[in-house]
């Protein structure tokens, strides 16, 4: 059978439970009016467990009690048990007395040198975000992860590249190359043919590889003849001496002076050629014929006997006679030939003697040529 507690305890507890409640409110806030009505609180009310695991401890005075391992203990104060016992005096702890760490990278913030860490950014032990390579970027910002220890890096953590080149500081071999130039993979301008000139220098692209260059990439023209050493089959020419394509002054030709003569003498009253004249012309036609640039003047004259006008045009036909024999029987072009009938004006011999008359009826020509070999 069910005990049944009487009408007149039931009475007397609804009457006292308020009372005792508001007592140990007042312990919790050190307003206890006196120290033997705590010890019926915690006796009877607050519950005996809490009674049996002893006075509260604050060991490390952060404000949160040290009794963690009694932590159900007190199911009438919020949860103050200590997770980090031990925390240096003065700093700041959570409701846990845990030291704060702001960022959440691990580190508290009394030891956090780094603090403000962006969320998920690893840190080391001193709250600092990883920088692996050690160029003083962190990993997280660092496009040039790997940079080697010592290298100077921008502020992208990649290695210094102070000419632009696309190779950097601790690789380029040809630091300062001109903005704009381009290099190869050791930092040095382009040089294409090779002639020791980079190419934004060079006035002469694409010298053959071996040949010596001056300072401006050309090849070497030691006697400055234009023609260049490599391909110069005369070294050595004198200054201001003009050279051919192969860097040799002209062949000085050997001159001779040449003279022929002609002298055709003709019947009286006549003009034509007699036959032992023929060699005396063939001998002219072969020396016009070997010097095409020669042009002969073919004068005719004629003895006193006969009126002048008469004789002028018997000499200009013994003229022409001849220059007709030289173009039909030598092929002689005509234009290099001229003729002039002059008369008696012009004699060689006396005109007292029929010699000095045979003499005078006469076609004549005389030419000096250059001849060089």
């Amino acid at each position: 059978m069910k005990k049944t507690r009487p009408a007149s305890f039931i009475l007397v507890a609804s009457l006292l439970v308020p009372f005792v409640f508001s007592s140990c409110a007042q312990i919790r806030t050190g307003t206890t009016p006196n120290a033997d009505f705590t010890e019926v609180c915690k006796s009877f009310i607050c519950g005996h467990k809490q009674a049996a695991a002893g006075v509260l401890v604050d060991s490390d005075n952060d404000g949160v009690p040290d009794n963690y391992d009694n932590r159900d203990v007190y199911t009438m104060v919020p949860p103050y048990f200590d997770h980090c016992p031990g925390t240096p005096t003065g700093v700041k702890v959570d409701k846990v007395g845990c030291p704060l760490d702001t960022d959440g990278d691990g580190v508290p913030d009394y030891l956090d040198k780094c603090p403000g860490t962006p969320a998920g950014v690893k840190a080391d032990k001193d709250g600092c975000p990883l920088d692996a390579d050690g160029d003083g970027v962190p990993d997280y910002l660092d496009k040039c992860p790997g940079t080697p220890a010592g290298v100077k890096a921008d502020k992208d953590g990649c290695p210094l590249d102070a000419d632009g080149d696309g190779v950097p500081d601790y690789l380029d071999k040809c630091p300062g190359t001109p903005t704009g130039v381009k290099a190869d993979k050791d930092g040095c301008p382009l040089d294409s043919d090779g002639d020791g000139v980079p190419d934004y220098l060079d006035k002469c692209p694409g010298t053959l590889a071996s040949v010596k260059s001056d300072k401006d990439g050309c090849p070497l023209d030691s006697d400055g003849d234009g023609v260049p050493d490599y391909l110069d089959k005369c070294p050595g020419t004198p200054a201001g001496v003009k050279s051919d394509k192969d860097g040799c002054p002209p062949a000085v030709p050997i001159i001779e002076k040449g003279r022929v003569t002609l002298n055709v003498e003709f019947d009286f009253n006549k003009a034509v050629i007699k036959e032992k004249f023929h060699d005396d012309l063939g001998n002219l036609a072969a020396v016009m014929k070997k010097y095409p640039d020669l042009k002969i003047a073919i004068e005719g004259h004629t003895d006193n006997v006969g009126g002048l006008t008469y004789n002028e045009k018997l000499s200009q036909r013994r003229a022409d006679a001849v220059k007709k024999y030289l173009v039909e029987k030598f092929g002689i072009e005509e234009s290099r030939l001229t003729t002039k009938g002059y008369g008696p004006i012009r004699p060689i011999e006396s005109n007292a003697t029929k010699e000095g008359q045979q003499k005078n009826r006469r076609v004549e020509a005389a030419v000096e040529y250059i001849i060089k070999k």
